[in-house]
């Protein structure tokens, strides 16, 4: 089963940026995506890159977030910019299609 790690999580100001990397042995094979979970609230999609078509957003984070990959270094990259206090979450990446195990996350707080 495919495995990942996140990290680059940590406190910031509303308005500023963050970039969690995800490293995998799934990385350069086939389509990965960023989630996020809140407090009190369910796990949701943020983000996707494909092998070959360009990625896809969620609207509330469409043109803040960037989503990249590095094969080089089966690492996959969430550039976070203009972030807000409602991107507050545990945020995690997985397969897009058939999410395997969750990881642990990594914890971005924005205060205001």
């Amino acid at each position: 089963q495919a495995q990942f790690v996140e990290s680059g999580g940590g406190l910031v100001r509303a308005g500023g940026s963050l970039r969690l990397s995800c490293v995998g042995s799934a990385i350069t094979l086939r389509s990965i995506g960023w989630y996020r979970q809140a407090p009190g609230k369910q796990r949701e999609w943020i983000a996707t890159i494909y092998l070959t078509t360009a990625p896809r957003y969620a609207d509330p984070v469409r043109g803040r977030f960037t989503i990249s990959r590095d094969n080089a270094k089966n690492t996959v990259y969430l550039q976070m910019d203009s972030l807000k206090p409602e991107d507050t979450a545990v945020y995690y990446c997985n397969l897009y299609t058939a999410p395997g195990p969750w990881g642990q996350g990594t914890q971005v707080t924005v205060s205001s």
